[in-house]
């Protein structure tokens, strides 16, 4: 993408974010703030203008974005305090895995609700005895006709108790390598069997979850991939994630930089303003680094 492009891109972003959004307040400890009316809205408003999930290709509703793209657009919207996080499971990990891994019928049964904002997604990977070394997954998936019993215990996982649905890693074969053994699957979180515990955070809120399987009928149709594809399509998952956090990095520095004029403005003591200056040095080295991978 030469510069040029790019700083048409910006402009464009820019012109339409700075005609349509509108900013609102949200209440801290609302525990339901991160997938509220008002985001879903404001999602909804970004794909009248074709911008809902612009990473995705343009077949699925998206712009196609590779991560200059999605970088310069991620920066447009800190820059005036519209990146606002809506479904992230479900945009940055599960519908770009599903368009990678997925049959024709799953595209076209979750693509178009996740999309629209009517479907809200969570991640079930990671487990107390599984969570750096994601291989080490537990959870059971064992055949029975035309459906495979889940029973096991996820952790971290965000949003869950908001979710319609989550990405699911298991293990179906507990004797082949570790690697090997894995299974994944689309699962409804308001299946029989399915228990959510929200872990209450510090901050009052809520946003990491417990979440217990216990046998758990989830139809064959729901597997993404072949058994023991699980591990292969797990890292598409983990690769997008990566990719969705990484382009939005450059927008952080925005917010630190609002901090910095408040310091300022309010005659903050000098050691204050040093703290925040370290701060977004800090944050700036790692932006730009980011940056440059894109």
């Amino acid at each position: 993408m030469s510069e040029a492009q790019e700083e048409a891109l910006r402009a464009e972003a820019r012109a339409w974010l700075e005609a349509n959004f509108v900013p609102w307040r949200e209440s801290v400890g609302n525990p339901a703030r991160y997938n509220s009316d008002q985001r879903r809205a404001w999602h909804r408003k970004q794909c009248e203008g074709g911008w809902g999930a612009p990473s995705w290709p343009v077949e699925y509703g998206g712009k196609g974005f590779g991560p200059v793209e999605y970088a310069i657009w991620a920066e447009e919207k800190a820059r005036i305090g519209a990146n606002i996080p809506f479904n992230v499971t479900g945009f940055g990990m599960a519908g770009p895995t599903i368009i990678a891994h997925a049959t024709e019928r799953q595209k076209k049964r979750y693509l178009p609700p996740l999309l629209a904002g009517d479907e809200i997604w969570c991640q079930l990977f990671s487990e107390p005895g599984a969570g750096s070394d994601l291989a080490n997954v537990s959870t059971r998936a064992q055949r029975d006709g035309d459906a495979w019993i889940v029973t096991g215990q996820k952790v971290w996982s965000s949003q869950a108790h908001e979710a319609d649905f989550g990405i699911l890693l298991a293990r179906y074969d507990f004797d082949k390598p570790k690697h090997e053994g894995l299974i994944y699957f689309i699962v409804d979180m308001r299946a029989p069997g399915v228990e959510v515990r929200p872990l209450r955070q510090i901050s009052g809120e809520s946003e990491f979850n417990e979440v217990f399987m216990t046998d758990v009928r989830v139809p064959d149709e729901n597997r993404i991939g072949e058994p023991g594809d699980g591990w292969r399509v797990a890292m598409t998952t983990l690769m997008f994630e990566r990719m969705s956090i990484g382009s939005a990095t450059g927008g952080y520095t925005f917010p630190f930089e609002r901090l910095v004029a408040l310091a300022h403005a309010h005659g903050r003591p000098g050691a204050l303003d040093r703290q925040v200056y370290r701060r977004r040095r800090r944050w700036g080295y790692g932006c730009s680094a980011a940056r440059a991978c894109c």
